[in-house]
């Protein structure tokens, strides 16, 4: 783990996310970037959020590879296709084109002229935790090129509500830079096991992990409704 960007209701600076993950260890906050007119006019306010941190990694935006996480996508432009759709309006080309799941991650590949690649997943409410392991399959598979885990998601509009599980802890977005394993103590390993309380899952992998991250805690779980993701600091060698 390199360094770490999120966004929330509520928390956005550094200083109130050490706040909320109270006692706060990990100082290595990226701040985000004013987005080019090019970028903000063709990006949802959540997608802005996204594209901002991810641009504040100089470092490696660049050179990265991209995991892109998330439940939905920008699915309020999905949503407006499919009303346009109903109403036999003409169709956005733009908002058509931004609608797919990886929409953010190939408009950031493209800003940034990042030709590593990048994948899109969806695994529900467990997308954060999915993805973050995606990025560690990635990295075993091509050590040398650093990830860049690209998640956000967002509230369904209210003709769906609670059709997709939790949504109290959403808009939420969080950029992690991610390295291969050096074996000096800060890394972390993730455990995956069958869910032990499915009915009760916890609000949001991705803020659990969060504090795990900034606190310094030496491990945490996050109950899924599939699974139950274990996070633990590995022991120097």
């Amino acid at each position: 783990m390199q360094n770490w960007f999120a966004w929330t209701s509520g928390l956005s600076s550094p200083e109130q996310w050490r706040d909320w993950a109270s006692p706060c260890r990990q100082e290595a906050y990226v701040a985000p970037v004013a987005l080019p007119m090019s970028l903000r006019r063709r990006a949802t306010p959540m997608g802005q959020a996204l594209l901002a941190g991810a641009l504040g990694f100089t470092d490696m935006v660049g050179r990265a590879r991209y995991v892109q996480a998330s439940r939905h996508g920008e699915f309020s432009r999905a949503h407006q296709t499919l009303l346009a759709l109903a109403q036999e309006d003409e169709l956005s080309p733009a908002e058509f084109s931004m609608s797919v799941h990886h929409g953010l991650a190939g408009l950031l590949s493209i800003h940034t002229q990042n030709r590593e690649g990048h994948i899109a997943l969806a695994a529900g409410t467990e997308s954060f935790a999915c993805g973050l392991l995606e990025a560690a399959a990635c990295l075993a598979e091509h050590p040398q090129t650093p990830i860049l885990l690209l998640y956000a998601d967002e509230k369904l509009p209210y003709e769906f509500a609670g059709q997709a599980g939790p949504e109290e802890a959403l808009p939420c977005v969080v950029v992690l830079g991610l390295t291969a394993p050096r074996m000096d103590g800060d890394d972390i390993l993730l455990i995956q096991q069958p869910a032990s309380r499915p009915q009760e899952p916890s609000p949001s992998a991705a803020l659990d992990f969060l504090k795990f991250l900034l606190s310094g805690s030496r491990q945490a779980v996050s109950h899924g409704e599939h699974w139950d993701w274990t996070w633990r600091h590995a022991e120097p060698v």
